[in-house]
């Protein structure tokens, strides 16, 4: 960072810097500007081009598509055709060439006869061109004869059966290109050729140029389209001389510029160290004033100096005073009242709330309601030796020397003396006080001397007193609520966790080929304990790592034992998105996996991973290099986004139950449960839907293309041993033959 011994130089550094990224920022807009306009310009010429060749393209396709037919309907063609009068139609065939004015023309015969005139076609070629004519796929397209695209369109010969095809082939040359790029207001460049594995719909800019690529109807298999590309550097260079002025314009106004700050910069920076040199004096505790020397900005600072210097101890005072006093009251605050408490220790604390003050509060207005707590604490205050604070919005607070007992007695005399009724706004408002009292005596870990007053209030309030000391006993200990972790971290050691599987049924093989381990906890006291509540405590706690490894090496140890038991299954392992950020998990995870006899596929939510995308993605990426599997769990359940679906590299996606399970009463849910299945599919994943009960459900799925299925109607959470007798007793686990199609 540059340093500056004076305002002058840093004045014109500043200035200078600042013209200069004003210039550098107009430059950018302006190249922007121009570069986005030449981009537009040759954006909507590549589309028209591209527009006119397709209407130019059915055209001529329908055109040839009606010469041939009318050849195909002729009698006397068709009689040659059905004697074989080769001859005949090679005359025929040339004639109707001529005429259309294409290259040539054959006769293709549904038993692979052909007779070409003009053209001769490779053994590729006719194979292409014959798989489409007879499989009905299309009639018209490109086809890639040696290397070299050309048009065909074909209309077929009826007698009244199908005989063959009457074809036309026009090759698409160097010179059907120049003839398409003359319809375009710029030098454009075209060619045909084979499609590109993805989809571009629009003009894009590559090695500087920007192309578009029209798909074309094919015969082949790679596909065609229409390439139109233009050099951007043409389309900017008309523009090369305002870039040169603009360059010309930067330097003068950058000299102007300097010449300029440099002499503003002494006429400012002469007061401007006088009025340093003043604050100085202001900061050591000296009388400081400024001479006031013109009626500028500078001398009207100078004179705002002199008057603020005068007003800061009078703010330091109003200062003080805010930071120790309610601003709606006028009383102390808690701030003053804890001074007060430290300055002078041992003494108890009465807090005062008034009953229903929210209701009050709510019926009279806050205004209202902040003149009856100061009323109330001027009662307070002229009965008392201690000022009143407000530490809450209707607790007021006293300090009170004397032990707990003591305090207690003599607040409820002051409560009887102050109680009643207070005059607001000209009407009448009954108030009623609860009382809390607590000493130093009653010391608890996790509360202050006030706050064991204001829960002495909370118990008072269950009282027909409505007055009571603070009860430490009555008050507990809530961190005690958080020994269900002490008790979950024995639990993995005292064999209290177990594993249950809920098997997928694979609804293509018609048979179950993987199962979700499930943790549960017995706890020996608690009894049954809900994965919602350990899972969820085991997360905000940290633990949640402890937990997941037993899971995995237990389910990794289960598959071991179905395997030797003849049962090959997927093992699915739900893990917590707040470990997919931790390096050592992944580690330890991969490393249990490459020890697993089977697949192993490894759960998680959708918006477990948002909170850290690009960790989580990261891990999910090493998960699948390793050859684990990974599944989108509880889909739909939350806010699903399609920006990180599409970045997950996941191999399985997983329905909620909460759609699947109403699909069969609900059109709604079917028809999301339907899109989501084709949407996994296009993006390469399986699909598994939850909460499967129905066997209504369960043929929807079927026909909708899922692929594995898992609910209460497939079979309900089960132990290994009963897994695997399960499996052996259905025959489930071998593998059934696939039906081929006909």
């Amino acid at each position: 960072m540059i340093r500056f011994r004076n305002l002058r130089s840093k004045l014109t550094v500043l200035y200078m810097g600042l013209f200069g990224l004003a210039l550098i920022l107009t430059a950018i807009a302006v190249v922007t500007a121009v570069t986005r306009s030449a981009e537009r310009m040759v954006r909507a010429e590549l589309i028209a081009t591209g527009e006119v060749y397709d209407q130019i393209w059915s055209a001529r396709s329908e055109q040839l598509r009606q010469g041939a037919a009318v050849l195909a309907q002729d009698f006397g063609f068709r009689e040659a055709v059905a004697t074989g009068d080769d001859p005949t139609v090679q005359s025929a065939l040339a004639n109707l060439a001529a005429r259309q004015g294409v290259e040539g023309a054959l006769l293709m015969l549904t038993d692979g006869h052909v007779v070409a005139e003009g053209v001769q076609l490779d053994d590729a070629a006719l194979d292409a061109l014959w798989a489409a004519l007879d499989g009905g796929e299309r009639d018209d397209g490109v086809l890639r004869v040696e290397g070299q695209e050309h048009q065909v369109v074909a209309a077929p010969i009826r007698a009244p059966v199908l005989l063959g095809w009457v074809i036309f082939v026009q090759r698409l040359d160097a010179a059907q290109m120049r003839e398409l790029e003359g319809l375009s207001a710029i030098p454009l460049e075209a060619r045909i050729a084979p499609a590109a594995a993805e989809a571009r719909t629009q003009p894009m800019i590559a090695d500087g140029r920007m192309s578009l690529a029209r798909p074309l109807p094919s015969f082949d298999a790679d596909g065609a389209e229409l390439l139109l590309a233009y050099p951007m550097a043409k389309a900017m260079a008309p523009y090369g001389l305002l870039f040169a002025w603009l360059g010309v314009i930067a330097v003068a106004g950058a000299g102007m510029m300097l010449a300029g700050t440099w002499l503003l910069s002494r006429t400012i920076t002469r007061p401007i160290q006088a009025l340093d040199d003043a604050v100085h004096r202001l900061q050591a505790g000296e009388r400081a004033e400024v001479e006031v020397a013109s009626d500028d900005e500078l001398g009207r600072l100078a004179h705002s100096f002199n008057r603020m210097a005068g007003a800061i101890r009078d703010r330091e005072d109003k200062l003080n005073h805010l930071a120790l006093h309610d601003h709606e009251t006028g009383l102390r605050n808690r701030l003053a009242l804890e001074r007060a408490l430290a300055t002078q220790p041992g003494a108890c604390v009465v807090v005062l709330q008034v009953a229903r003050f929210d209701t009050v509060r709510a019926a009279v207005g806050h205004d209202a309601a902040a003149q009856l707590l100061t009323q109330l604490g001027a009662r307070l205050q002229a009965i008392t030796e201690d000022a009143p604070a407000r530490i809450a919005a209707g607790l007021l607070a006293l300090r009170v020397e004397g032990e707990t007992d003591q305090a207690l007695a003599w607040a409820r005399q002051v409560r009887a003396a102050v109680e009643g009724s207070f005059i607001v706004n000209g009407a009448p408002i009954d108030v009623q006080l609860i009382i809390g009292v607590a000493g130093p005596a009653e010391q608890t870990r996790n509360l202050s001397l006030i706050d064991r007053a204001v829960v002495a209030v909370d118990q008072a309030g269950l009282g027909a007193e409505r007055a009571a000391a603070f009860d430490a006993e009555a008050y507990g200990d809530p961190s005690g609520n958080l020994s269900i972790i002490g008790d979950l971290m024995r639990a993995l050691d005292n064999g209290e966790f177990s594993l249950s599987y809920q098997p997928k049924y694979d609804l293509r093989d018609g048979r179950i080929t993987g199962v979700e381990a499930l943790a549960r906890w017995t706890h020996p006291q608690r009894g049954f304990v809900s994965p919602d509540v350990f899972i969820t405590i085991a997360e905000e706690t940290g633990h949640i790592r402890q937990v997941t490894d037993w899971v995995l090496r237990r389910a990794i140890v289960d598959q071991q034992r179905l395997a030797a038991d003849g049962v090959e299954l997927e093992m699915s392992v739900n893990i917590s998105g707040r470990l997919l950020g931790d390096a050592a998990f992944v580690k330890a995870a991969l490393d249990l996996a490459s020890g697993a006899s089977g697949k192993l596929c490894l759960e998680i939510t959708e918006t477990a991973v948002i909170d850290n995308a690009d960790a989580a993605i990261a891990a999910i990426e090493r998960f699948a290099e390793a050859g684990v599997k990974m599944s989108i769990d509880d889909y739909g359940s939350g806010l699903s986004s399609l920006a990180y679906l599409k970045r997950l590299p996941a191999s399985e996606l997983k329905i909620d139950k909460a759609f699947v399970m109403k699909m069969d009463a609900a059109s709604r849910d079917a028809l999301l449960v339907k899109s989501t299945i084709d949407l996994a599919h296009a993006l390469g994943m399986r699909v598994t839907a939850e909460g499967v009960e129905t066997d209504a459900a369960l043929a929807l799925l079927k026909g909708m293309g899922c692929d594995m299925a898992q609910g209460y109607l497939i079979a309900r959470p089960m132990s290994v041993e009963a897994l695997v007798e399960m499996l052996a007793g259905a025959g489930s686990a071998a593998p059934k033959p696939r039906r081929r199609r006909a």
